[in-house]
């Protein structure tokens, strides 16, 4: 149901309720009842509404309220009673009640706030878990939001379930699209793009958290701390994040690694289509590329630059940078060969 839906229904059915039940006795009309009705009604909305944009009030964060001020009234009452024993004075006891009714209410719905990035309820037998926890929900780093190659993965299903993206990564995602250096705002805007169009994807649920762990201040230790909180994985490019998050037993989707993962194996005899782009390092050489990135060395193919070629691959190295794959066209023998 929509929420202008409620909010209307709300407003109508107060104006009715009040129209029946209030100021009856004082001889009022009844479209006057009414409209006090609607009035007063239309006026917690708008409250409603301007604490929800300005403090961004959730579910999930009223309930740990609700919870802090129950244990507040608790430990009001107990203490109360413990003094209680002491003297029997009434008017003492009321004026010690309130003023611990009113001071535990205050700081356990500070501390349930403070905490409630940790917040779990526990009744015997039964642990009341969030929603959101399990194997399907993955962070989403602004690295690999950025990179583009994540969009890819969930059109062609390989990541299915639930993205989520904290508001400090969205936030550092639009400080990059802001940036003065054109690099830099391109790559940003590049990342908004991004999280638009994974939106539009039926097989993921993208959603945004809201969860800021002010306590933290780098963004990968509050993205580790939040994947530990939500039992997620996270999707990054990051080395450096990939490594912390492993070492602190956090599951990592590396999406460098898992494109290095599904480059096709090429081995010496195998057969392969390629077109020479450029120059090489030899002066009979020339230099194409496979749909990975894998570079492909051809010999004696420095005449055929700009042409589709049939070649024969003779070796395989591997570099610091890298494979190399060295090719002989087919048809083009090695002009050694003949001396």
């Amino acid at each position: 149901m929509d929420l202008k839906i409620v909010r209307i229904a709300f407003i109508l059915g107060t104006g009715l309720v009040t129209s029946q039940l209030f100021g009856l006795d004082l001889g009022w009309p009844t479209w006057m009842r009414a409209l006090l009705g609607i009035g007063s009604a239309a006026v917690l909305v708008a409250l409603e509404s301007f604490i929800h944009r300005a403090a961004r009030v959730s579910v999930r964060g009223l309930s740990v309220t609700v919870f802090g001020l129950l244990m507040g009234l608790i430990m009001a009452k107990l203490a109360t009673d413990a003094i209680g024993l002491v003297t029997r004075d009434t008017v003492v006891l009321d004026v010690i009640h309130v003023a611990l009714t009113w001071g535990f209410c205050y700081i356990c719905a500070v501390a349930a706030l403070r905490g409630q990035d940790e917040f779990n309820l526990i009744i015997p037998y039964i642990r009341l878990t969030r929603k959101d926890r399990g194997e399907d929900s993955y962070l989403v780093d602004t690295s690999a939001i950025i990179d583009g190659r994540l969009l890819d993965l969930c059109r062609t299903r390989f990541i299915e379930g639930r993205l989520l993206i904290p508001r400090f990564v969205l936030k550092e995602l639009q400080t990059v699209a802001d940036s003065n250096d054109s690099i830099k705002r391109s790559r940003g805007r590049r990342g908004l793009d991004v999280l638009n169009q994974l939106r539009e994807q039926h097989n993921v649920d993208v959603r945004i958290r809201d969860e800021d762990l002010p306590q933290i201040e780098e963004v990968d230790a509050k993205l580790v701390k939040l994947a530990q909180i939500l039992g997620a994985r996270i999707i990054t490019n990051d080395f450096n994040l990939n490594k912390v998050a492993e070492f602190q037993d956090v599951g990592v989707l590396n999406v460098n690694e898992l494109a290095k993962a599904l480059r096709p194996v090429v081995l010496p005899g195998e057969q392969i289509d390629i077109r020479p782009i450029k120059e090489g390092k030899e002066s009979h050489q020339a230099i194409g590329y496979l749909d990975d990135g894998t570079m492909v060395v051809v010999e004696h193919g420095r005449a055929l630059i700009g042409k589709d070629v049939h070649g024969v691959v003779t070796s395989v190295l591997q570099t610091s940078a890298g494979r190399m794959v060295f090719v002989k066209v087919e048809g083009h023998p090695d002009p050694h060969d003949a001396e």
